[in-house]
């Protein structure tokens, strides 16, 4: 029997996952959340531990790797459980879908932030927190985007100190919290920002991990045009990886208005490929995912409405 030849998308897919692969491992936690954040959320949040265990099995992650990884999901309140009949259901818990949240608004839906010169600093009294508080609370603290300035105070331009409050009232530890804002006091405040960026927030790794990026994507997208019927399985998993690297970027990413980024910054390149190839495999990668995804109803429900909104003022 004559073997069909390879399509382009299907021979660069095979040399991108190779390349992948080689880069590092991939943390089946990590990845899980991602699988979350980007399409479980948007069809009900619930699904099937059978559904999600066929979705990564093509990226090497066996059943009991999955099992783990979700059980400690759930021992950290990111995730929880329910039982039908031999079934076992999984959503994200309220600490866990805010966290989605918030990733999701800086994901999928960045817009350009304003500075008004003013910095916002955070003050945690380390002293009155146990180490596992202390750990999550300076987690919490980066991802919202907040840079380590010194031994307890972190510092950020324009990052809201309402997401503060709301992630340490949720934590319990608003006792251990001072939150001000500031201005730099100087002649040119602009220019000592843009140090102060240089100096706090590793600017330079964080141009080599946008470059490795867009190395690495940059070949899928200039395969997509050639997509064919059965590229769906293919075009999922790549969404997922997309946007599981994408959300790592951003963890070390500030977020930082235009005028303290960087000349040679990557972070507008690197977002421009992003949504041009989210939005070119997000069709045949959501029916991969509905023909394998299951909820407790059984069939998994329509995606929200804002779903195709998602990279929409991005292209």
């Amino acid at each position: 029997m004559e073997v069909a030849a390879q399509t382009p998308f299907q021979a660069a897919y095979e040399a991108f996952f190779e390349g992948f692969r080689l880069r590092r491992p991939i943390h089946a936690n990590s990845l899980i959340l991602t699988l979350f954040g980007d399409s479980i959320c948007p069809h009900g949040g619930v699904i099937w531990l059978g559904s999600l265990i066929k979705l990564v099995e093509p990226l090497g992650i066996n059943q009991r790797l999955v099992r783990t990884s979700v059980f400690r999901l759930t021992e950290k309140g990111i995730l929880q459980s329910r039982q039908v009949g031999r079934r076992s259901f999984y959503s994200l818990t309220e600490t866990g879908f805010r966290q989605f949240s918030t990733a999701a608004q800086r994901i999928y839906h960045h817009h350009e932030q304003r500075w008004d010169g003013e910095w916002r600093l955070v003050f945690t009294h380390l002293n009155t927190l146990d180490e596992g508080l202390r750990e999550q609370l300076q987690k919490e603290l980066k991802w919202l985007g907040f840079s380590r300035l010194s031994k307890g105070v972190y510092g950020h331009p324009t990052v809201s100190l309402e997401l503060v409050r709301l992630v340490t009232e949720e934590m319990g530890v608003t006792h251990a919290v001072t939150m001000m804002r500031g201005r730099i006091e100087d002649a040119n405040p602009v220019l000592s920002s843009v140090d102060l960026v240089r100096c706090c927030f590793q600017v330079e790794d964080l141009k080599q991990a946008y470059a490795e990026f867009i190395d690495l994507f940059q070949p899928m997208l200039e395969a997509v045009d050639d997509l064919r019927e059965g590229d769906e399985a293919a075009c999922f998993l790549l969404r997922s990886l997309l946007i599981h690297e994408f959300r790592h970027l951003l963890l070390n990413e500030p977020d930082l208005p235009a005028e303290l980024f960087p000349a040679d910054c990557l972070s507008h390149p690197a977002r421009k490929l992003a949504a041009r190839l989210y939005r070119a495999i997000v069709e045949p990668a959501e029916r991969h995912f509905l023909d394998i995804g299951e909820s407790e109803q059984g069939a998994l429900p329509p995606a929200e409405p804002l779903f195709p909104q998602r990279f929409g003022d991005q292209r």
